[in-house]
């Protein structure tokens, strides 16, 4: 090993033991803006709040194929996006149903960009990035998805 490479081998060996906080910094990466903004659409316990409504019957516009087009089903909408923005991030949070919820993420990051379409650099690029791969790697180690997995668990 010479001085060249002594970095680059340290980095090899090193890099397993991170992979799991890594996993666990995604999660939380990707949770905490979507959970953020689940925060602002409820006004209390069951109750969307006006303003969410309101954006997505007068501001939200889905950009296809050239065109602006209204969303349908605006009010279904705002709750339907409250409720995924709150409870998927606590599933990541958590490591329960990782790849659900971080899919549920990215289906959620798609539909924003074509509302958003010019947020995609700073914002949807990256968020795709996390939730891909967490749909891919899954939870990592500190995660109830792993402790329900772990051999010798009995069901029930």
């Amino acid at each position: 090993m010479n001085a060249l490479t002594r970095p680059f081998t340290l980095l090899d060996r090193l890099a397993p033991a991170l992979a799991p906080l890594a996993l666990l910094a995604l999660r939380f990466g990707l949770a905490v803006p979507f959970f953020r903004s689940g925060l602002t659409k409820w006004e209390g316990p069951g109750r969307i709040s006006d303003s969410a409504i309101y954006l997505f019957r007068e501001e939200f516009r889905l950009h296809l194929f050239g065109y602006e087009l209204p969303y349908p089903m605006p009010v279904l909408m705002a709750h339907a996006s409250g409720i995924a923005e709150l409870l998927l991030p606590v599933l990541l949070v958590l490591g329960l149903g990782t790849r659900v919820a971080a899919l549920g993420l990215l289906l959620m990051t798609a539909i924003i960009q074509i509302t958003i379409p010019d947020g995609w650099a700073n914002f949807h690029l990256p968020w795709a990035a996390m939730a891909l791969a967490l749909v891919s790697l899954g939870s990592g180690p500190f995660s109830v998805d792993t402790w329900l997995m772990r051999p010798g668990r009995r069901a029930g």
